[in-house]
């Protein structure tokens, strides 16, 4: 008793506490919300996820739309609907064909929490999506904002979601000065969220706020007189939009040269499958190498023994095939790609993850690294 006593004190302090801006009234709350459900009645774009309120389909749209635009997401949402048209599909599949369709989508965690979690649905609610929110948010890769997103979407329960283009709007609506994204943002936001939204048709609403970040109240550039709600913002008012929302500090990014090395017999690659605790956890890849600070001199002693150590077998490089460059989250990566001239011994098992002999055919099946992927297309070039 005195844990929920405790829990209803702080909830109900939390809506008293002093915010840094003024909220809006009533008024202004009524008129918002009819505008916008207006606007958005004719603006709405025409999307796949759209088509029906089924929550298995908005949660995968959801998840694929995190940290990824619409326009990426549309070819790859039909696709995967396609392969696993229910929950029950998408739990009997195997985790290389779900990574294999995901692939390109990056941040390939969410791809396999997706997977367990829907292998969860079919265990404890017999392959049925669950209604509540509480049951929902705890599935694996669901927090608070997705859960909400397909509760609103799917069941109009009424749940406030909080995303990076509704952070954009919300910051806006209330010409919040600070970083939105810190804590404090954080409170304000999720509270305004709550306080904004509609008895009905919340998700309606929350599509609407969404689709006004995307299209309409954009980064940079927003298209502040298309907007429905031109008159209702502060930061319009105080020609603001350039310094909100206030943008986080630039990310300090690291130099890395990596190798990586093809080694052929016959008609057959290896190829190794990265480790949980990697980059590209459960994708396969060319073996590859960290060279960081290693002096040119002694690359090819280097690259030899990790080869060694990571494989098993005796290397000899040839000709350097391609340099790749790419970035991975705060890394600059220069990675240069080598022919294996000639390989002798046999795989043996070491701690550096699977690894299998593969003819052309199978290497396009599996689910591959971004950079692994391009070394394949290059290999197929005749």
């Amino acid at each position: 008793m005195v844990c929920k006593s405790r829990m209803a004190i702080k909830k109900k302090t939390s809506l008293k506490e002093p915010w840094p801006v003024a909220l809006p009234e009533a008024r202004w709350l009524t008129k918002f919300r009819s505008q916008i459900l207006r606007w958005y009645k004719t603006h709405a774009r025409d999307l796949p996820w759209r088509a029906s309120r089924d929550p298995y389909r908005i949660w995968v749209s959801e998840i694929m739309l995190q940290q990824t635009q619409v326009a990426t997401v549309h070819d790859y949402f039909l696709r995967f609907l396609q392969e696993f048209p229910t929950v029950a599909d998408l739990a009997a599949a195997k985790e290389d064909r779900v990574l294999r369709l995901w692939e390109g989508l990056g941040y390939y965690r969410r791809s396999r929490q997706m997977h367990k979690a829907a292998q969860l649905i079919v265990e404890n609610y017999s392959g049925v999506f669950p209604q509540d929110f509480q049951l929902v948010n705890e599935l694996p890769g669901i927090g608070r904002y997705t859960a909400g997103a397909i509760t609103s979407i799917a069941f109009d329960d009424k749940q406030p979601i909080l995303e990076a283009n509704t952070i954009r709007v919300h910051a806006r609506l209330l010409a919040y000065p600070d970083e939105p994204t810190k804590a404090a943002g954080q409170r304000l936001l999720w509270h305004f969220a709550e306080l904004v939204l509609p008895k009905k048709e919340s998700g309606r609403f929350n599509q609407a706020l969404m689709e006004l970040g995307s299209q309409v109240c954009t980064p940079t550039n927003p298209k502040c007189s298309e907007c429905p709600v031109m008159g209702l913002c502060p930061t319009f008012a105080g020609q603001l939009q350039a310094e909100i929302p206030k943008k986080k500090k630039r990310m300090k990014f690291e130099d890395r040269n990596e190798v990586a090395v093809v080694i052929q017999k016959k008609n057959k690659f290896l190829v190794r499958k990265c480790r949980p605790d990697e980059r590209w956890a459960g994708l396969w890849d060319f073996p590859r190498f960290d060279l960081t600070g290693i002096a040119n001199g002694e690359r090819l002693s280097e690259i030899e023994n990790k080869a060694n150590q990571q494989t098993g077998t005796t290397i000899q490089l040839g000709d350097k095939i391609t340099t790749i460059k790419h970035g991975v989250t705060k890394y600059r990566i220069t990675l240069d790609v080598y022919r294996v001239q000639s390989v002798a011994g046999r795989l043996k098992k070491t701690d550096a993850g699977e690894l299998c002999w593969v003819n052309a055919q199978q290497l396009e099946a599996l689910p591959l690294s971004t950079t692994g992927r391009k070394i394949e297309r290059l290999l197929a070039q005749p």
